[in-house]
């Protein structure tokens, strides 16, 4: 499958204009081929947006989803993009997946919040596992500081995860986590793995882009520069056959030795 990378922060407080670049975007990325477009973490409205996250935050099936899904029934692909989900009172760092036919697949809420401006605006999820069917894969999501944690991502690689979807906001002075730890995690845990990156500055954060569409081999399919930009690249689940066989990490674990792994420090 064929899967596009928006790197970019759009204009962050205008759901409006991003909707726009998004729309913009698909119909690149569907002429390109690409059967899933990925865009990043808090793209609907902006990261660095303070107080503005809570009164644009929506539910996962609010206007914003509504034109998602129109934006990704005309075009013909899926997308999957982060937003501010509010339930009630609550309000969470989420991401969610579209079909191309415009259906709802899954809904992810951030599980490892980052940082005191995220601690004071979110509540974190509990559900670390979320995952869909898409064009013959298994898609996982996941959202940014989930990805640094291994456990996280070894769990859906236990549950059979073959692309694992990453919406982020990587910041400076930390890119070696997209340049080197994002293909490691790969690598692992024998799957493809979306890190997809906002650009430039907002408030008091530089994010750093390099997006990459890194293989189970450890070598990136695709991979940003430091701007905004559309970038492809292939999942081809041939390849992860062939790559799982050959690095049969999951088949060796001794899961009674790592018990250790669950003790709060």
């Amino acid at each position: 499958m064929r899967t596009a990378l928006l790197q970019s922060s759009g204009r962050p407080g205008s759901v409006a204009a991003n909707l726009k670049v998004l729309d913009e975007a698909a119909g690149r990325a569907a002429a390109a081929g690409a059967g899933l477009l990925v865009a990043p973490e808090m793209y609907l409205t902006g990261y660095a947006i303070g107080a503005d996250v809570r009164r644009l935050a929506e539910p996962a099936d609010g206007d914003g989803a509504d034109a998602v899904a129109e934006i990704a029934g005309r075009h013909g692909l899926a997308v999957a993009y982060g937003y501010p989900e509010r339930d009630g009172e609550t309000v969470f760092n989420s991401a969610q997946l579209i079909a191309a036919d415009g259906t709802r697949l899954a809904n992810y809420r951030k599980t490892h919040l980052y940082g005191c401006f995220e601690r004071e605006l979110f509540t974190p999820g509990d559900e670390p596992v979320v995952q869909a069917e898409l064009g013959g894969l298994r898609v996982g999501l996941m959202i940014c500081y989930d990805v640094e944690f291994p456990e996280n991502v070894r769990a859906h690689a236990l549950a059979g995860t073959d692309l694992l979807v990453v919406p982020t906001a990587q910041m400076h002075p930390f890119q070696f986590v997209a340049e080197s730890v994002v293909p490691v995690r790969a690598f692992e845990n024998q799957m493809y793995v979306a890190y997809v990156n906002r650009v430039g500055v907002e408030g008091e954060f530089e994010f750093v882009g390099l997006s990459t569409l890194s293989g189970p081999d450890g070598v990136a399919r695709a991979r940003a520069g430091r701007g905004d930009e559309l970038v492809l690249g292939d999942v081809d689940p041939v390849l992860l056959a062939a790559s799982r066989e050959a690095n049969p990490y999951l088949k060796d674990r001794r899961p009674g030795l790592y018990g250790s792994l669950s003790r709060t420090i």
